[in-house]
């Protein structure tokens, strides 16, 4: 049976990736941060889904990629056989208030997991979550050579972690991959990223309960996918033959307005009725078009998206009016 150990596990990535191993008949370890509410009901749906229950195969330990002696006991007590660093920092414009924290936790915490892999000795496989956001202004399609030049605190930690993983492979022999994946989303996505916030907002317009929707720059591209792939294709590259950096995305661009035309129009609603723009929710420097260029993770890993932006957009948009209309409401 192999072992994995997944950073942030109860997120949207790490939710699907753990349904995903344990499907498998991996044994995971998931590390969590505490917190005065609970923050594992993502979890709760997984281990439903595929039978599991967490004292047999899924286990959970309290840690933070800040602290580097919590880390390094996990790994040297777990010895995983595949460690998968989903856990940062992600909101990009909470990055520009919060920039210190940041670094810490995405480029710092990466560090502090390499040197835990190399002072125990473990031979074991290490992903590295990187992101589109590295590429910032560089004029798309994007791929696995193309220069990168982040706009934001986030993206630049993440520069910084993805070539501390590429620098570890090389000095000491690490099995080290960094994904460089784009924008994916589903229904588990945050509140506070703008595809969960325009379906949330469809589904309550829908439902009577809101009647406006405030977003920032609608003319920016993005290369929409859906979660559930692109953890599968995590995956595939620790399996893969040699350790190499791998770009996954659907290849296709869609601006924030059509995403939004697309979510309110599956609801039976005109966007332009509702949706405002708000200068407050733009970002200090925009990153204006990410698509991405998946060749190299079609030939050599076989995989490529299935869904895409106006599919990705009416899926969410049936889950926020489901999850809305399963909740009860005083009349």
């Amino acid at each position: 049976m192999k072992r994995a150990l997944i950073t942030g596990i109860t997120g949207q990535d790490g939710s699907y990736l753990a349904e995903l191993l344990l499907g498998k008949g991996y044994e995971v370890h998931g590390i969590v941060r505490r917190a005065s509410t609970g923050n594992t009901d993502r979890l709760r749906v997984e281990t439903d889904m595929v039978g599991v229950s967490s004292p047999d195969r899924l286990h959970l330990h309290f840690g933070d990629l800040n602290d580097g002696m919590a880390l390094s006991r996990l790994v040297h007590e777990v010895r995983p056989d595949e460690i998968y660093n989903l856990g940062a920092m992600s909101h990009v414009q909470v990055s520009f208030d919060m920039p210190e924290y940041t670094a810490s936790t995405n480029g710092g915490g990466t560090i502090r997991l390499l040197e835990a892999i190399r002072s125990a000795k473990l031979d074991c496989r290490f992903y590295q979550a990187s992101t589109s956001e590295m590429f910032g202004l560089t004029v798309p399609p994007q791929n696995e050579h193309s220069p990168f030049h982040p706009r934001s605190p986030y993206g630049s930690s993440k520069v910084f972690a993805h070539w501390c993983t590429i620098n570890y492979r090389e000095a000491y022999g690490l099995f080290a991959v960094s994904g460089i994946l784009f924008n994916h989303e589903s229904p588990r996505r945050g509140d506070n990223f703008v595809t969960r916030k325009v379906s949330r907002a469809v589904a309550r317009i829908k439902a009577g309960l809101q009647d406006e929707l405030l977003l920032g720059n609608l003319d920016a591209m993005r290369d929409w996918g859906y979660a559930p792939e692109y953890v599968e294709g995590m995956w595939l590259m620790l399996q893969h033959e040699t350790p190499e950096d791998f770009v996954l995305a659907t290849g296709t661009g869609t601006t924030v307005r059509d995403f939004v035309d697309t979510a309110f129009s599956h609801a039976g609603l005109d966007w332009t009725e509702h949706v405002r723009q708000d200068p407050r929710y733009e970002r200090p420097a925009e990153v204006h078009a990410l698509i991405g260029d998946t060749s190299k993770a079609h030939t050599l890993l076989g995989w490529k998206a299935q869904t895409h932006a106006e599919d990705l957009a009416r899926i969410m948009v049936d889950a926020d009016v489901a999850l809305l209309s399963s909740i009860d409401r005083p009349v």
